[in-house]
């Protein structure tokens, strides 16, 4: 067998051996899990995970290699990646790059090789917490200590936001939507797109007034990472605008319509990462398998004496999924509607988008 290169050292004390790929470097960050079986491209490209090392449950990763016309972001800000087995010889025809040739390029760490079941069964008991990733020669004591020093920043959403706007356009389009992009995934727009909306992609820090010279049919508030409180321009954007367009938001989006009409939002245990969450439609009854990635959630209880009202939940443990206020043209939902590859249960809602904007010109 050959000798280990890397390891991880947990905030707990926990130490793991196992292999280097993707980026030679050294790198701490908070420590998740996702159950997806499938995906690790819109995984690593998915700007909600920046700041996070990210131990995939499924035990074979890079098997179908990298595909262009996949990213969820043009500049992966991924912390690192955690799996199993990681295969470097792809057998897909659409790949062009192999997975940790991608993760060097975005300058990402990987490790393979480790007991990825029980990290993931550390997070699932003990919650998601720091964790480094080093060269295997570091001393024990040493890594402990810089895991421990480190502290989790609050500026993700302005390091992945765009810096100044830029457009998605299709043909013989209907409506023209603005987009706040607190790490918008770039799936997000081309399902706008397919629905006929013109997408005007703003910085976060976008103010209403901006938004309301472009005179947009719609406006959509994207997922992203962090903590929805550190976001306060998008907070204020939607005290400002709600009643006066059709509002939809997504992930991060859902946390701060919440917060802007009164609810509360609180730090999940371990989060919800995968592509395999039930979710309870309160509307219809019926039930949605849906793909999740985030930390926080709108706290359920906080909803009673605000003008939201609670549309979906999580079977799993009844969190809130979805909120709407009819009243104020807006709605919401906590996971993911645009997932890739899957799944597509919740594609709906963004012909309830539309719909609103519809109502809204007539």
């Amino acid at each position: 067998m050959k000798p280990f290169n890397k390891k991880i050292v947990l905030e707990n004390g926990s130490e793991f051996y196992g292999y280097a790929f993707g980026a030679d470097k050294e790198a701490v960050n908070e420590l998740v899990f996702n159950t997806s079986m499938a995906g690790y491209q819109e995984i690593i490209s998915d700007p909600s995970y920046t700041d996070q090392m990210v131990c995939m449950t499924y035990p074979l990763i890079g098997n179908y290699g990298i595909t262009d016309e996949d990213f969820e972001t043009r500049v992966p800000t991924m912390g690192g990646l955690i799996v199993r087995e990681y295969n470097d010889l792809p057998s897909n025809f659409r790949y062009t790059k192999t997975l940790s040739e991608v993760l060097d390029e975005y300058d990402i760490p990987g490790i393979s090789g480790v007991d990825t079941r029980k990290i993931t069964r550390i997070i699932r008991d003990e919650g998601s917490q720091k964790v480094l990733i080093t060269d295997a020669s570091t001393p024990y004591e040493e890594a402990l200590k810089r895991v421990r020093e480190y502290v989790i920043p609050t500026d993700m959403v302005s390091r992945v936001s765009c810096k100044k706007r830029w457009y998605s356009r299709t043909p013989n389009h209907k409506y023209d939507v603005v987009a706040v992009d607190c790490g918008i995934k770039l799936n997000i727009v081309r399902k706008l797109n397919e629905k006929g909306c013109n997408v005007t992609v703003v910085p976060f820090n976008t103010t209403a007034e901006e938004i309301l010279n472009m005179n947009p049919d719609g406006l959509f508030l994207s997922n992203g990472p962090g903590n929805p409180e550190d976001v306060q321009p998008v907070i204020n954007v939607v005290k400002e605008l709600k009643g006066k367009l059709p509002i939809f938001g997504i992930c991060l989006g859902h946390q701060m319509i919440s917060l802007a009409l009164g609810a509360k939002t609180f730090k999940m245990k371990f989060g919800h990462r995968g592509g395999n969450h039930p979710v309870m439609n309160m509307e219809t009854g019926k039930i949605e398998i849906t793909s999740q990635n985030h930390s926080y959630a709108v706290d359920a209880a906080s909803l009673a004496g605000t003008e939201l009202t609670l549309t979906h939940k999580n079977l799993l443990d009844d969190t809130a999924e979805g909120v709407e206020s009819a009243e104020n043209k807006l709605f919401s939902v906590q996971y993911h509607p645009e997932s890739a590859p899957g799944p597509q249960d919740s594609a709906y809602l963004f012909d309830k988008f539309i719909s609103l904007m519809e109502k809204e010109a007539e």
